[in-house]
């Protein structure tokens, strides 16, 4: 499913403000040096390592190395350090060099483990999965993160880009929790159409923050300089679902999984999950352009119903022009929280809920959503998450509702990055 532009279906709460005055304890600790042993993986592209009894998340190392780290973030009163590792001690046997001449050290903040070969981190990103369901879910479940068909051994899968114009007018991508913009010559994990484009070679005007491009399945190539002036183009994206081929329209700024074989494959996985029947009624939540919607309008038939909710405007008209030709489905623009409170279920299900999908932002469903969507009782639960943290949360909510995790499939659809997307089902009397 960075890093991705996610759902704006759930409106993000605004980054609480900083009382004025409010300093940072303690002296900052940035550009210290030492020498520390890596220990395991942690959720967000680093491992985790020790120094003195403080913690330490360091990024470009591997579980079992010995390497010197230099603070890029903290102060003596930190409850935590972060820090980049700048030399191998003692090197993994899983470490080798980046592909990519940006990728490393104060440089481009994009990818977190060209370090490593796209099968280890896999398994990283497996570690990572089962930590974040023990701790919060308290489940133990055995994760394997499958590969996405359509890229090139991590490299050139992702077919939209989103880059940052510096001051000289060049675009490239923003250093690791940083506005600072590094100019590039190529993206190695962009497709090879959006490479050789052009936007990373040219010379922007002066007021020109970023610029977006896009490459649909159908080759359409769209190139917006941002701020946008004007209409953004919409693109037309082919993905061949169960056996058949949808057409849906997408803007050039909208969601869509940017990996070229993500939406076949989440999509004939969700439907595999829910084993729908005829006639049954479903619910698709923070449905996007109608990728999900689409998939189960067809399967449920003329006699069933699809219902899908999603907040962001230009998302849910897409979704709804994608949608025409299927009586049996609709979507509504609206908040996800509301809409499951209001009367539209009762308005366009008939209050009949027979299996939900869920494709929440990163941050997840939340419990209010999961309690509303459970008090439906539907007979299954399939949900489609970016963020293991939060996917983990929402199963912990599912099981106060009574609804335990039965399944669980990992992809790897962002290669070369920490993000991993699951896809859950969830079944009533099945928790605990």
């Amino acid at each position: 499913m960075t890093k991705d532009r996610r759902r704006r279906g759930k409106p993000r709460t605004p980054p609480r403000p900083r009382p004025r005055g409010r300093v940072p304890q303690g002296e900052s600790r940035v550009g210290e040096r030492m020498t520390v042993d890596v220990e395991g993986v942690a959720h967000g592209g680093h491992c985790v390592a020790r120094h003195e009894g403080q913690v330490l998340f360091v990024r470009h190392a591997l579980p079992g190395e010995q390497v010197v780290v230099e603070v890029t973030s903290g102060t003596t009163g930190s409850t935590f350090l972060r820090a980049d590792a700048v030399e191998v001690l003692r090197a993994s046997p899983e470490r080798r060099e980046p592909p990519c001449p940006y990728a490393g050290p104060g440089q481009c903040g994009g990818c977190d483990w060209q370090h490593t070969s796209v099968e280890f981190s896999r398994e990283l990103k497996a570690r990572v999965v089962r930590e974040q369901l023990q701790r919060l879910a308290r489940l133990d479940v055995p994760v394997e993160v499958e590969p996405v068909p359509g890229d090139q051994d991590g490299l050139r899968w992702r077919t939209r880009v989103e880059l940052a114009v510096g001051g000289a007018g060049r675009a490239g991508m923003r250093k690791h929790r940083s506005h600072d913009v590094m100019p590039v010559d190529d993206c190695l994990i962009a497709v090879q159409e959006i490479a050789d484009s052009g936007v990373l070679q040219r010379s922007w005007p002066a007021g020109t923050s970023g610029v977006d491009v896009a490459r649909s399945s159908t080759g359409e190539l769209a190139v917006v300089p941002l701020p946008v002036s004007g209409d953004v183009p919409t693109l037309t994206e082919l993905v061949t679902i169960d056996g058949r081929e949808a057409c849906l329209e997408v803007s050039a700024r909208g969601f869509w999984q940017v990996h070229p074989g993500a939406a076949e494959t989440f999509a004939d996985t969700v439907l595999e999950a829910l084993d729908l029947r005829e006639g049954e009624h479903v619910l698709d939540l923070y449905c996007g352009v109608g990728l999900f919607a689409e998939a189960v309008a067809e399967v449920v038939g003329e006699s069933g119903r699809v219902l899908g909710v999603e907040g962001d405007r230009t998302g849910a008209a897409e979704g709804v022009h994608n949608l025409r030709h299927r009586p049996n489905a609709a979507i509504e623009e609206g908040d996800v929280l509301a809409r499951l409170s209001d009367d539209t279920i009762a308005r366009t299900l008939g209050g009949r809920v027979d299996a939900v999908v869920l494709d929440p932002p990163r941050t997840g469903a939340g419990r209010e959503v999961m309690q509303q969507v459970l008090g439906q009782d539907p007979r299954v639960v399939v949900y489609v998450a970016c963020d293991p943290a939060a996917l983990a949360r929402d199963v912990a909510y599912a099981a106060e509702s009574g609804y335990g995790l039965v399944g669980l499939r990992a992809f790897d659809a962002f290669p070369m990055t920490h993000h991993v997307e699951c896809v859950a089902i969830l079944e009533p009397d099945a928790a605990g």
